[in-house]
């Protein structure tokens, strides 16, 4: 039996002192409301109406359940709203934050038509798994080795001009040609790397690289943010370890590193115990989109001609 249905139907009619105006105003018609209230006799062994007048009246019985069934509806409607509030509820996604202000305002308006409202808080990848872990965010798009992600993004390095070579028909870009030799003039160029980039699967790699070409420590740094890292490029021979997207949107010269193929890796993990799958489906090419993510059936790579 439907106990809260059939509360709702008693007091309904109990309200309004009829079943045809009770029963309209609690959503259903005369004769389910009046099965429900009969099964609600049945379920409690009294009567809760008089069936000897036209109009129905509470018996004693009836007047004494009154208020706890008032109460139990009551408690039933403010369980249902509030339901409607969570599912209503923005999700708050941590997403990188060397995504673009339009990318991010793009991911936002898709979502909707999926019928996700998204809260974004951008940030760097410690500081993403910090607001997951503290459950300040409901889901997060966390840092991983390619291998591991959802989405992956391949990065080469961009600068002012153009200082790359041919490599079997593609252009590219050789650490090792960063190295100074005996007559270089000059200060030696630097390969900076963002705060997203500053893991350990893009970071390391790229390090060993510098050791093996000859290259100077301090020709690879960290930058403390993306602004900084940036505007050392833009004012400078330096390169920055980016992706193709953020390059355009630099108006730098990028080409793909002939020595390696660094990616960034990305994958949707929620708070807790939560499901990611929903919205991971749902949201799976708009958040591709966001991230400049390659294209699952590509290379991930476009040749420069």
């Amino acid at each position: 039996m439907d106990l809260v249905g059939a509360c709702r139907a008693f007091v309904s009619v109990s309200e309004y002192g009829g079943f045809t105006d009770g029963a309209a105003a609690a959503g259903m018609s005369q004769s389910v409301a009046s099965r429900r209230i009969a099964a609600l006799e049945e379920r409690f062994g009294a009567q809760l109406f008089e069936r000897t007048s036209r109009r129905p009246v509470l018996t004693p019985f009836g007047r004494d359940m009154l208020a706890s069934a008032v109460q139990l509806v009551h408690a039933a409607d403010v369980l249902l709203a509030e339901a409607e509030a969570v599912k209503h509820q923005p999700w708050r996604l941590a997403v990188p934050a060397t995504c673009s202000a339009v990318a991010l305002a793009r991911l936002v308006a898709e979502a909707r038509g999926h019928g996700v409202r998204l809260d974004l808080r951008p940030a760097g990848p410690s500081r993403r798994k910090e607001l997951l872990h503290a459950h300040q965010v409901r889901a997060a798009l966390l840092a991983v080795p390619a291998q591991e992600a959802s989405w992956s993004v391949p990065l080469g390095l961009a600068g002012a001009r153009d200082g790359g070579a041919r490599d079997g028909g593609a252009r590219r870009i050789h650490v090792e040609t960063l190295r100074l030799g005996r007559a270089s003039k000059g200060p030696a160029r630097r390969i900076w790397i963002q705060p997203e980039d500053d893991v350990p699967h893009i970071r390391d790699p790229l390090t060993r690289l510098r050791d093996a070409a000859g290259l100077r420590p301090g020709q690879v740094l960290a930058a403390p943010d993306p602004v900084a890292a940036a505007a050392e490029v833009l004012c400078s021979d330096d390169l920055l370890l980016c992706s193709r997207a953020q390059a355009d949107e630099l108006a730098l010269v990028w080409l793909p590193i002939g020595e390696l193929t660094p990616r960034r890796g990305y994958a949707l993990t929620v708070a807790a115990d939560g499901d990611p799958l929903p919205m991971a489906d749902r949201l799976s090419e708009a958040i591709a989109r966001c991230l400049s993510a390659e294209d699952p059936g590509g290379d991930g790579e476009r040749e420069e001609t």
